[in-house]
C-alpha cells in the first residue's frame, strides 16, 4: 500500500484526537442500539402485524424473521429531475430483494428540494435547513424498527447530507446509498453561462434565457455542472459508501438497474446476522471524512459541503473545522477540470476515466486512505471500479480503472496536475473566518482590495448593477444572509453581474456570511463568514467605502479601519424577518442555528452533537 501523504496523515490524527470523546461515545451508542435497541425480534404483536399488514407477498418471509427487511428511504419527487427517476426503484427494490431472500419496504420518504427552482426566490431561505429536515424525516423512518438495512435514495444538494445525518442515528444498521446518475449532456455550459450573461446586461431577452435553460436542463437525472448534487456522489465514491462506479451513469439504462440491483444483493450480505457485518457508523469514521475532504478538493467540487460535512460528521462524533480543508488543500492538487472549473460536464468527466480513475491515482499518490471499511470491497482500491455489462445475458461485471486519463483536458494524474493545490482556502483576519474558492478563479484575481458596498439583500445588489453603481474596482459585501438572519439561502443570482463586472476590467470580489452556489463561479468571494452579522459578527460594522482586503494567498480577510474607529461602531440593524414561503415555520431553525463552520444545524445544536 502507498505511503500516506504526511499532511493527510497529521490532519487525520488531528480529528481522531479531537473527537476522541465524541467518537467514543457514538460508537458506544450504536453498540447499544444493535443489542438493546428497537428491532423486529422485539417488536410486540400488535406492533409487528401493523409493520407487515400491507406487505403482500413478502408478508410470510417478514412474519419468520429470517431474512433481512431492508428500509428504503426515498426522496422521490418527479418535479426534481435528478430525484424523478425514483419513481419505479422500490418496486424494482423489492424485486431484486427477493431474488436473494430478503424483502423490503419504504421506510418513508423525505423532502427533496430543487435549489435550480428556487435559486433567487424565496424558497431558498429554506434550503440549508431541508438538510435537517430529511435527516428528521430519514430518523422517523427508521424509527419503526422493522429493518436490518437501509438503502438511501438521494442525490441532490441537502439531500444526501440529510440522509447521511439521520441513517447515523441509526449507525448499526448497514447502509448503502443508491444514485440514479446524471442527465444525458444537453448544452455547453459555457454557452449556458453567456446567454446568462448576456441576459443580465439586458442584450437578450427572457426567451432567449429561457431556450438556453430549457436546453441544458432538459430531461431526467442530475443537473450534469459539478455543483452539490454530484459533489455529493463523488464523496459517497471516496467513502465507500456506493456501489463501484455508481455515480455518474445516466438514468434509464440497463447498466443503471443492473448496479442498483447489485447494490441490493450486496446489502442482503453485509447484515449483522452474517460473517461481514458493515454498519453505516464503522464506515463513516475518521479517514473517510478525511477522504470526503481530499475528493473535494481533489476535484474541485462544491463549497457547500464545507457546511454540510461538518455537519454528517458531528453526527458520527467526528469534529473537523475549515482548517483541516485549509491544511489538505495545500497538498491535494486539483485532478479535474469540470464545469465550471473547466468545459466539459459530469458525462464528459465520467468518460475520460472519471471516479474510478480519480480513486486509484489518489491512492496511489498517498493522499486518500485506502483502508476504510467500505460497503462493497475490501479497501476503497475495490471502489476504484467501472462497472459493465457484458455478453448476450449482461453480466454485469467490474473493470479496474484506466491507468491513464482518457481526456487530459478533464482529468489529469496528480503527478501532473491542473494545479498543484485544492483550490478551497480558509481565509481569517479581522472580520471573521471564510470560505475561499480558487479553483475557478484566475490567480491574479485571488488577492484583491478595492472600498466596499454594503448590502443587505441580494436583490438590492442586482438593483445598484443595473443603476450602474457598481462600475468600479469594488468588494460587495452582502450580510444578513447566515443560517440566523435568512436561513443562508445561496446567492447564486449574483454570479452574472458580478462576473459582468469583471470582464469588464473592474476588480471585483464577494464577502458574505451567506453561501454561493455549489458551482462557485470565476469571481473571488470569501463565503460562509463566520461570525454571521446576527448576534454581533463583525460583518455587521463595516461601512460603505471601508477598504477591505481579500488574500486566498496570504489566506487574509481583513477591514482596513482604524482599530479605535472600528471598536467604537455599532452593529448594523437586522432586517425584518420574512414572511410567507413557509419562512415563518423555520423561526426556531434559524434562532437556534449555529455557527456554519459547525453545520449551522439547530438541530444537532440542541441535541449536543
Amino acid at each position: 500500500m502507498p505511503e500516506l501523504h504526511p499532511e493527510v496523515a497529521a490532519v487525520t490524527e488531528r480529528v481522531i484526537a479531537r473527537s476522541r470523546e465524541s467518537r467514543r461515545a457514538y460508537l458506544d451508542l450504536i453498540e447499544r442500539e444493535r443489542e438493546a435497541g428497537v428491532h423486529r425480534p422485539k417488536l410486540a404483536c400488535g406492533n409487528l402485524a401493523h409493520g407487515f399488514a400491507a406487505s403482500g407477498e413478502d408478508k410470510p418471509a417478514i412474519i419468520a424473521g429470517r431474512a433481512m427487511n431492508i428500509g428504503i428511504v426515498t426522496a422521490y419527487n418527479d418535479m426534481l429531475s435528478a430525484h424523478q427517476p425514483y419513481g419505479r426503484y422500490p418496486e424494482q427494490i423489492k424485486i431484486f430483494a427477493r431474488e436473494v431472500g430478503a424483502t423490503a419496504q419504504v421506510a418513508g420518504g423525505t423532502p427533496a428540494m430543487c435549489d435550480g427552482v428556487t435559486q433567487g426566490q424565496r424558497g431558498m431561505e429554506l434550503s440549508l435547513f431541508s438538510r435537517d429536515t430529511i435527516a428528521l424525516s430519514a430518523a422517523v423512518g427508521l424509527s419503526h424498527g422493522m429493518f436490518e438495512g437501509a438503502a438511501l435514495l438521494g442525490i441532490c444538494d441537502k439531500i444526501v447530507p440529510g440522509l447521511i445525518i439521520g441513517a447515523l442515528r441509526f449507525g448499526h444498521l448497514p447502509v448503502i446509498l443508491i444514485p440514479a446518475g446524471p442527465m444525458p449532456s444537453g448544452l455547453a455550459n459555457k454557452e449556458k453561462q453567456r446567454i446568462r450573461q448576456l441576459y443580465a446586461e439586458g442584450k437578450v431577452g427572457r426567451k432567449e434565457l429561457l431556450e438556453s435553460e430549457s436546453a441544458s436542463y432538459h430531461g431526467a437525472g442530475t443537473c450534469t455542472f459539478y455543483g452539490t448534487a454530484n459533489s455529493n456522489q463523488m464523496m459517497m465514491d471516496v467513502m465507500g459508501l456506493h456501489m463501484p462506479g455508481a455515480s455518474f451513469i445516466n438514468p434509464g439504462t440497463r447498466l443503471r438497474q443492473a448496479v442498483t440491483r447489485a447494490a441490493i444483493h450486496r446489502l442482503t450480505e453485509i447484515g449483522w446476522n452474517g460473517n461481514d457485518y458493515r454498519p453505516l457508523g464503522r464506515c463513516i469514521d475518521e479517514k473517510a471524512i478525511v477522504n470526503a475532504i481530499v475528493g473535494l478538493l481533489a476535484t474541485g467540487g462544491s463549497t457547500n459541503h464545507a457546511i454540510h460535512l461538518p455537519a454528517m460528521a458531528r453526527a458520527a462524533g467526528i469534529v473537523i473545522d475549515w482548517e483541516d480543508f485549509d491544511r489538505l488543500s495545500g497538498v491535494v492538487p486539483l485532478v479535474a477540470r469540470v464545469y465550471p472549473n473547466g468545459a466539459g460536464d459530469v458525462n464528459h468527466f465520467h468518460a475520460a476515466g472519471g471516479m474510478s480513475y480519480v480513486i486509484a491515482s489518489l491512492i496511489d499518490a498517498g493522499l486518500l486512505h485506502d483502508d476504510i471499511l467500505t460497503v462493497a470491497g475490501h479497501s476503497l482500491r475495490d471502489h476504484a471500479r467501472d462497472p459493465k455489462l457484458l455478453g448476450e445475458g449482461d453480466a454485469l461485471t467490474f473493470e479496474d480503472a484506466p491507468a491513464e486519463p482518457l481526456d487530459d483536458t478533464m482529468l489529469r494524474p496528480p503527478s501532473n496536475p491542473f494545479q498543484p493545490d485544492g483550490g478551497m482556502r480558509l481565509v481569517k483576519g479581522n472580520l471573521g473566518r471564510a470560505t475561499f474558492k480558487t479553483s475557478a478563479v484566475d490567480p491574479e484575481r485571488r488577492t484583491i482590495e478595492a472600498p466596499a458596498r454594503v448590502f443587505s439583500d441580494q436583490d438590492e445588489v442586482i438593483a445598484a448593477f443595473k443603476a450602474g453603481e457598481l462600475e468600479r474596482d469594488v468588494v460587495v459585501v452582502v450580510r444578513f444572509q447566515g443560517p440566523r438572519a435568512n436561513g443562508m439561502p445561496e446567492l447564486h443570482k449574483l454570479t452574472p453581474p458580478l462576473g459582468v463586472l469583471q470582464d469588464r476590467g473592474h476588480k471585483v470580489a464577494l464577502v458574505t456570511d451567506g453561501r454561493m452556489s455549489g458551482a462557485s463561479g470565476k469571481v473571488p468571494a470569501a463565503i460562509h463568514l463566520s461570525p454571521e452579522a446576527v448576534g454581533g459578527g463583525p460583518i455587521g460594522r463595516i461601512r460603505d467605502g471601508d477598504i477591505i482586503r481579500l488574500s486566498a494567498a496570504e489566506g487574509l480577510l481583513e477591514v482596513l479601519v482604524d482599530p479605535a474607529e472600528w471598536e467604537s461602531r455599532a452593529d448594523a440593524v437586522r432586517p425584518p424577518d420574512g414572511l410567507g414561503t413557509g419562512r415563518e415555520l423555520f423561526a426556531f431553525m434559524r434562532q437556534g442555528a449555529d455557527d456554519a463552520e459547525r453545520g449551522g444545524s439547530a438541530m444537532l445544536a440542541a441535541a449536543g452533537l
